[in-house]
């Protein structure tokens, strides 16, 4: 059995119906469960297609909490598990493709596939896992002072594998994840301590101290990422907040385990 789950909050009705579109032209059609965040409940025709389950959350548990709504329904049950952004889409062949690899390697835990811009252009997604510098300075940075940082923002982000081989990458983008579901019954859920943004560092980091982790340049989505905190001030403050719970979590300067995943995440560069 083969699932997915998407978390609406207030979301544009044609995101929606966009990405069941995506989903139903595939060969794969994982059963779709449709999580939904917002104050008022959502009434959508697609909502009533007998491949699609409607959860209205009690409470708005962030995103990765949202996620963990459908997550717990089919943990038993379902062996390949998609996360999805409602501003994701694709070609109807690319989840064939995600799971015809996944299937290569029974020791691939999670996935994320080439992740573009609507005109092409490439998302930089994989990268290692972050030291506060990492994220604060790549967050608030500007003008001369960010160009003297690129070499190390570029590094993070490892640019310079060009992003055309498969990679093992310890920080996987939560906009669009395929995870064997056996790894999440092994380390557990999102942790829902992070309302949104780094739970998938978080997540990615769990599953990748047990099984792979990778990037499959094999198949494309395309993402209409909004960037909201960029432009929100409120989403900023929830991004810095979880930030810093993040860090409380896993270390602020003292973090081992990052140190030595991403030197051993280098070297199969050869770095």
């Amino acid at each position: 059995m083969i699932t997915a789950s998407v978390v609406l909050y207030k979301t544009p009705e044609h995101q929606l119906s966009r990405l069941w579109d995506c989903i139903k032209g595939s060969s794969v059609v994982p059963h779709l469960y449709v999580v939904d965040n917002s104050p008022i409940s959502t009434d959508h025709p697609i909502l009533h297609d007998p491949r699609i389950t409607y959860v209205k959350a009690e409470r708005n548990a962030g995103y990765g909490g949202g996620h963990n709504v459908a997550l717990r329904m089919v943990l038993e049950s379902s062996e390949f598990h998609f996360v999805l952004n409602p501003d994701i889409h694709f070609a109807s062949e690319e989840l064939e493709k995600m799971i015809g690899f996944m299937h290569q390697d029974v020791n691939i835990g999670q996935l994320m596939p080439r992740v573009v811009y609507e005109d092409g252009s490439l998302q930089y997604l994989c990268k290692l896992i972050p030291t506060p510098a990492d994220l604060f300075l790549r967050r608030f940075t500007r003008g001369p002072l960010r160009s003297l940082l690129r070499e190390r923002m570029e590094r993070f982000e490892l640019r310079f594998t060009g992003y055309n081989r498969v990679m093992d990458v310890p920080y996987l983008s939560g906009c669009f994840m395929l995870f064997r579901t056996s790894s999440l019954r092994r380390v557990g859920l999102f942790d829902e301590r992070f309302f949104m943004y780094p739970e998938d560092i978080d997540i990615t980091r769990r599953i990748n101290a047990e099984y792979r982790t990778v990037f499959f340049p094999g198949a494309t989505v395309v993402h209409d990422h909004a960037r909201e905190s960029y432009k929100n001030r409120r989403a900023l403050r929830v991004h810095l907040g979880n930030l810093i719970k993040y860090f409380n979590k896993w270390g602020w300067i003292c973090d081992s385990e990052r140190s030595k995943v991403n030197r051993e995440t280098l070297r199969q560069f050869g770095r």
